[in-house]
């Protein structure tokens, strides 16, 4: 019988998976007697005051959490997209990974500048343009 192979762990970069809670529950929606008697579904939760982040990166992952932000500053995420519980917990993992290097990417600023004189002439000429077609449209006056 061959050996089964496991897959090498996935490198988190921002994720510490050392004050990730997990409590596997049981999953709603379709799945007929499996669904009432396994719980499948995964309830994970990622504590900020634990997180160790920088306060600009924890203000990003505070809006980007929104309703799955607990009044604790708790992270809540439910995954029951599988019917797999190993793969429930890897989707939660992700999605939890995915959200905090998405807040770890700071906004550049924009710098505000004038329009050039080009952009300016061309905006007239396509305005004059646009206007002559229009002009053409009324009524025809007899001469």
């Amino acid at each position: 019988m061959p050996e089964k192979l496991e897959r090498p762990p996935k490198t988190r970069r921002f994720l510490r998976e050392d004050i990730v809670e997990m409590r596997f529950i049981r999953a709603s929606g379709p799945g007929g007697q499996n669904v009432n008697k396994v719980s499948t579904a995964v309830e994970l939760r990622y504590p900020l005051s634990l997180a160790r982040l920088a306060e600009d990166h924890l203000a990003r992952l505070r809006r980007l959490a929104g309703d799955r932000l607990t009044q604790d500053d708790v992270i809540v995420l439910k995954a029951d997209r599988f019917r797999s519980q190993l793969m429930n917990r890897e989707d939660a993992l992700d999605r939890l990974e995915s959200m905090l290097a998405k807040a770890a990417i700071r906004p550049r600023h924009r710098i505000a500048t004038k329009p050039t004189r080009a952009s300016k002439e061309r905006r007239l000429e396509g305005k004059s343009k646009r206007s002559s077609i229009k002009a053409g449209r009324g009524a025809v006056k007899p001469d």
